[in-house]
């Protein structure tokens, strides 16, 4: 089993930052891929970012493609998504998500076995 604990959520106007963190807990954090998702009211969880198990490959999704960035150390059990130039449309609760994986580091959401409660991420027009 994996804790997934994020935080860092809240309220910004367009154009801001924030810092969203996530904890792990519970197994060896270097074994695993990690990746952010988001979910906006009435809509589908939809793929941000992922890393893979050293920090050395990275993927984001279009959408947020030169916005955001995420990392992860793995001597403090942490990952990271750092979003700059924030939009409203990025509005959405914000998870973490783990999978033991020392290849793969996938972008969907079914393949990942473990998840965060989610922090809500709120960007004002």
């Amino acid at each position: 089993q994996v804790q997934l604990v994020e935080s860092g959520g809240g309220l910004v106007q367009a154009g801001g930052s924030l810092r969203l963190s996530c904890a792990a807990s519970g197994r060896t954090f270097s074994n695993y891929a990690m990746g952010w998702f988001r979910q906006a009211p009435g809509k589908e969880r939809e793929f941000v970012a992922a890393i893979n198990w050293s920090g050395i490959n990275t993927y984001n999704a279009d959408s947020v493609q030169g916005r955001f960035t995420i990392s992860r150390d793995n001597t403090k059990n942490m990952v990271y998504l750092q979003m700059n130039s924030l939009k409203p449309e990025d509005t959405a609760v914000y998870y973490c998500a783990a999978l033991r994986s020392y290849g793969l580091v996938p972008t969907t959401a079914g393949q990942y076995d473990y998840w965060g409660q989610g922090t809500q991420v709120t960007v004002s027009s």
